[in-house]
């Protein structure tokens, strides 16, 4: 017994040790850049786990990873690269709150907050998950579980967050290819303005629907 304790704790230490490893190489592009450029041919493979990583569990930037994506693979295959990896991880963070974790939800988010969330959702259906996922300062992976904890249908969820995440991944991935820091606040304040020209529009698209009724 005393033996697998040891064998346990130095099994932590080893993971504690590779988290703080892992969350170093990742305060800025050039080191995220380095860190998967250093795996060499499985660059790719490692940046998809990274990804989906951080959606679950890792306090890991993923813009930080799209970066490093388009540097190391160019705009097109980066941008794929980048979108089908958080796709995967979007997937994960909505079935573990709706399947493991929706009996337990409550424990960190009042009832009535979640009812509130779900009339949210009846509402403005997959709009609330398209206009969340077009905000740049709104974090996916939140999205991704408050609607895994909702009455809102994968298929739908799956659709909005796919369209969603396109520009920003485009952006990052272009950003990243052409390593230019004024491009990034020039496209940054861009995408903000257009997130919320289509935010207005779709709750004015919304309310016109509703007053029809």
């Amino acid at each position: 017994m005393l033996i697998g304790l040891v064998l346990g704790g130095i099994y932590h230490r080893r993971v504690w040790e590779y988290f703080l490893e892992l969350t170093a190489a990742f305060q800025s592009i050039e080191t995220a850049r380095a860190y998967i450029a250093s795996y060499g041919a499985l660059a790719p493979v490692v940046s998809a786990i990274l990804m989906v990583f951080q959606s679950v569990i890792a306090p890991l930037p993923a813009f930080l990873i799209t970066f490093a994506n388009g540097t190391l693979f160019g705009f097109w295959w980066g941008s794929l690269l980048s979108w089908s990896s958080s796709m995967v991880g979007a997937a994960f963070c909505f079935y573990i709150a709706r399947y493991l974790g929706i009996q337990r939800i409550t424990q960190f988010i009042s009832q009535p907050a979640v009812d509130k969330a779900n009339d949210f959702v009846e509402k403005y259906g997959t709009y609330a998950i398209l206009i969340a996922r077009l905000i740049p300062f709104i974090s996916f992976d939140v999205v991704s579980y408050f609607a895994g904890a909702t009455r809102m249908r994968f298929l739908g969820f799956w659709i909005a967050t796919g369209i969603g995440q396109m520009p920003a991944t485009l952006v990052y991935s272009y950003l990243g290819e052409t390593a230019s820091s004024h491009i990034k606040w020039i496209l940054f304040v861009f995408g903000i303005v257009i997130a919320i020209s289509i935010v207005r529009w779709l709750l004015k698209t919304r309310t016109q629907t509703s007053g029809e009724d």
